[in-house]
């Protein structure tokens, strides 16, 4: 029988197979199948799901052997680093951005400011460089997923294409 022991993160490994858990019941809405190549995004979900609970069983498993979880030499851990705010808002504001501008502007130019964003965050000073590398990201997952057979709206629904 497995006892709780406080250094022991046994939360983490029931977080990881629970995530994966609602990941697969949230795959059971979605169509398994689609047009290319049988795969549909329930199929997708499925797998993540099911690769999610794998690997927190074997957390499990790890963590009941008694396994540490500290921060490795090469991670420079301090806990006493302030919060970056600005690049904290900067990613958050990157997420926030798609659910915002998907529909309007079509995924090229979010994607562009998406990358943009979280290229600030993490500190580059490169503006047009950041701008064109999520326009032609952005691009190419557009073109990729058309070609799948994922509609994601217009290329640029702002300039009706």
């Amino acid at each position: 029988m497995l006892r709780y022991h406080a250094a022991r993160p046994y939360w983490l490994a029931a977080g990881v197979i629970g995530l994966g858990a609602v990941c697969i019941w949230g795959a059971t809405y979605l169509p398994g199948a689609s047009r290319y190549a049988g795969i549909g995004p329930g199929a997708f979900a499925t797998i993540v799901g099911t690769v999610l609970v794998f690997l927190g069983g074997i957390l499990a498993v790890q963590i009941a052997r008694g396994a540490t979880f500290e921060a490795q030499s090469t991670e420079n851990a301090q806990g006493d680093t302030p919060v970056n705010y600005k690049a904290l808002g900067l990613a958050l504001l990157a997420a926030a951005v798609p659910i915002l501008t998907i529909k309007a502007l079509g995924l090229p130019l979010t994607a562009m400011i998406s990358f943009t964003l979280v290229s600030r965050a993490f500190g580059s000073k490169i503006l047009l460089w950041d701008l064109l590398t999520g326009a032609i990201l952005g691009s190419l997952s557009w073109v990729l997923f058309n070609a799948l057979g994922l509609q994601l709206g217009g290329f640029l629904p702002v300039a009706g294409v």
